[in-house]
């Protein structure tokens, strides 16, 4: 996921001017002065929506993005971009909503409190939840290993190429937020985190490491279709409590759950655009977004393919969202 609270792992990418590098779907560059702001043409105009690398943001995306098309008749632009490049976009008009904030207590105040660019819509009814995991085989055979404190008796079993002498922890794209880094040392575990790149390539580690009876321990999230597929086992840290990741560099407790949240810029708040209001009642369940994550990850539809699947067995849902 995007980073979410705690420590950024976003390397270069987080630092990179906005305009610089990435690309919006349909081949519309973030930066480029085409880009036009909600309410600029038309009722609705131009929706600029940020998407995020993994594909439950995705699948919020695809559906908010299908009714504001097929309902408002919003033009609506995707934009691939990692979390923290999107906020940096709604001072510009370049991006107008996240759908799926985790935590960011350190940008809100940035850009809400202090600069007032974005506004909190509220949570998307979503429950987020990181952790370590293992596949289930491992749990069954060895049931200790779920207690952190247990982990070290293992380590060997986890050693890669890539870890070296320590077991491998699995982590994902480096810009998702984690405190691994931290929890390994300030537990004094035996391992090293190495990055996989993407959520596709760590479902793929945990998918061979199943079927092939692999050693295999890494983060991963809720929510997630992949679950319903393989049921990995979350490994038990020490317990969070209000303010123990407080200090990135002294993080030793499990990460909290998080009610995710929607953000919009302030412009687009004040555009009048219809397209705000469908961002500000959208709300459905983990539920409701695996199911849609899970045709386009494993059933390959395409995202308005799966997204107009599920908004005509819906029409509830999409109705309390029109207002």
């Amino acid at each position: 996921m995007a980073k979410r609270a705690g420590q950024w792992r976003s390397g270069a990418a987080g630092m990179a001017v906005l305009g610089l590098t990435l690309t919006a779907c349909g081949g519309a560059k973030v930066g480029d002065d085409s880009a036009v702001a909600a309410g600029d043409s038309g009722k609705c105009g131009t929706f600029n929506l940020a998407v995020n690398p993994w594909v439950g943001y995705e699948a919020n995306a695809a559906v908010v993005a299908y009714v504001a098309e097929k309902e408002l008749g919003c033009e609506v632009v995707k934009k691939d971009l990692k979390a923290e490049i999107g906020w940096q976009g709604f001072e510009t008009g370049e991006v107008d909503a996240i759908l799926e904030n985790w935590g960011h207590d350190d940008l809100k105040k940035k850009y809400i409190t202090e600069q007032k660019t974005a506004v909190n819509l509220g949570p998307t009814g979503n429950k987020g939840i990181i952790g370590w995991y293992i596949p289930p085989w491992i749990a069954k055979k060895y049931p200790d290993i779920t207690d952190w404190k247990n982990l070290n008796k293992y380590a060997s079993n986890f050693k890669t190429s890539e870890s070296g002498s320590k077991g491998q922890l699995l982590d994902g794209d480096p810009s998702y937020q984690t405190n691994d880094e931290s929890l390994v040392k300030n537990l004094k575990l035996d391992f090293k985190v190495v990055y996989a790149g993407s959520e596709t390539a760590l479902i793929q580690a945990f998918r061979d490491a199943e079927k092939n009876k692999k050693w295999v321990i890494g983060y991963f999230y809720e929510p997630q279709w992949f679950f319903s597929e393989v049921p990995l086992v979350h490994i038990d840290l020490p317990k969070h409590t209000a303010g123990c990741d407080a200090d990135p560099a002294k993080v030793a407790c499990d990460y909290p759950v998080f009610d995710l949240d929607k953000i919009v810029s302030t412009r687009f708040a004040q555009s009048g655009s219809p397209a705000y209001d469908l961002v500000k009642n959208f709300k459905w369940t983990n539920t409701d977004q695996n199911t849609i994550a899970k045709d386009i990850a494993l059933a390959k539809m395409t995202p308005e393919a799966a997204a107009k699947k599920w908004v005509e067995a819906n029409p509830d849902k999409v109705e309390a969202w029109l207002g």
